[in-house]
């Protein structure tokens, strides 16, 4: 039945957001539409921006990118300016910005429309 996911995003600011995400992670829309972006990956999964006045006030993982560097991805977006978030309550604790479920590590950072974005690295 179901077959893929679909993130949707909100932004405050369309043209930041872009600029957020060619800058920081090498990304550019496939289509861009006056208050909407698409993004496609080269695995198939797709994402989209859109402009509202609601965005930033979620304070949960919205969407999450596997990656098989963590390392060094954390590194790159460090380098570039990213600020990963660091946790420490019950059942959530990160060392330099990453937690550890046993053999899978995630990092969590936010947008510049406050969207919490995470980076997993599968065990």
């Amino acid at each position: 039945m179901l077959t893929e996911a679909h993130a949707v995003l909100p932004a405050s600011d369309l043209k930041r957001a872009q600029e957020f995400y060619h800058n920081a992670l090498d990304l550019d829309p496939a289509e861009v539409e006056s208050e909407n972006l698409l993004y496609r990956l080269d695995s198939g999964s797709t994402f989209e921006i859109y402009e509202t006045g609601n965005a930033g006030t979620a304070q949960n993982t919205q969407m999450c990118f596997l990656t098989d560097g963590l390392d060094g991805d954390m590194a790159r977006l460090r380098e570039r300016g990213v600020t990963f978030e660091d946790y420490d309550f019950p059942g959530l604790k990160t060392e330099n910005g990453v937690a550890a479920f046993g053999t899978t590590r995630t990092a969590w950072f936010r947008d510049t429309e406050g969207n919490f974005i995470c980076l997993t690295e599968l065990g």
